[in-house]
């Protein structure tokens, strides 16, 4: 009788555990199939897909606007300012044109001279139509004499104490800023006034004494 209860015992063990593999295989092939499965895309209402569409071709007009926008800007700077670099190249001429004239009125030799009268008047002649033409280009000299001194146009390269002139006064002009349109084609270098440094003592040793008073 024990030896068929055992028996029994181990006939159901045995089904147990070919239960418990059949169980784990059938879980296995499972999983090997939804695997195999490729994600299903989600499918797009015939309204979904035309609002994606709209979205798309709004977005490559905007890009197109701002394309011929940029265009735009670009081909009219360089219809305006496509002569910047030659008109900069240009002012050394009229620097030339000064200098070459400083020298002749300084040379001894020719003081008071015929020859000098003459040179310097063909000089102002050259030097009107450079004048002329930049004007007609919209190049412009910048004003600077007995104006305050403007860092937008003006470059300081000196104080000259002057005590008829409010301090920051341009008072001298080293050489001529020019514009072209509304930008600026080079600064004009500059002298500006200050105050006498003994006046400037003066006052405020004055200042100090009220002060200690």
């Amino acid at each position: 009788m024990e030896k068929e209860q055992k028996i029994h015992e181990e006939q159901v063990s045995l089904k147990e555990g070919d239960q418990d593999k059949l169980d784990k295989q059938s879980e296995t092939e499972k999983n090997k199939k939804e695997e195999e499965i490729p994600d299903k895309k989600i499918e797009l209402t015939p309204e979904d897909t035309i609002k994606e569409l709209e979205d798309k071709l709004a977005r490559t007009f905007a890009e197109m606007e701002n394309q011929r926008r940029r265009f735009e800007k670009e081909r009219n700077d360089a219809f305006e300012y496509g002569g910047f670099s030659f008109a900069k190249e240009a002012l050394n001429l009229i620097d030339n044109l000064e200098r070459s004239k400083s020298i002749l009125e300084n040379d001894e030799k020719l003081k008071g001279s015929d020859a000098l009268k003459k040179t310097l008047e063909h000089f102002d002649i050259i030097y009107k139509d450079l004048i002329s033409i930049f004007k007609k280009n919209d190049i412009k000299q910048i004003e600077s004499l007995n104006k305050k001194l403007d860092p937008n146009f003006h470059q300081a390269m000196m104080e000259i104490e002057d005590d008829t002139k409010e301090p920051g006064t341009i008072i001298q002009e080293i050489q001529k800023g020019f514009t072209i349109k509304d930008r600026l084609l080079r600064p004009s270098l500059v002298g500006v006034a200050k105050k006498t440094q003994e006046k400037t003592t003066k006052t405020q040793e004055t200042k100090e004494n009220i002060e200690t008073k």
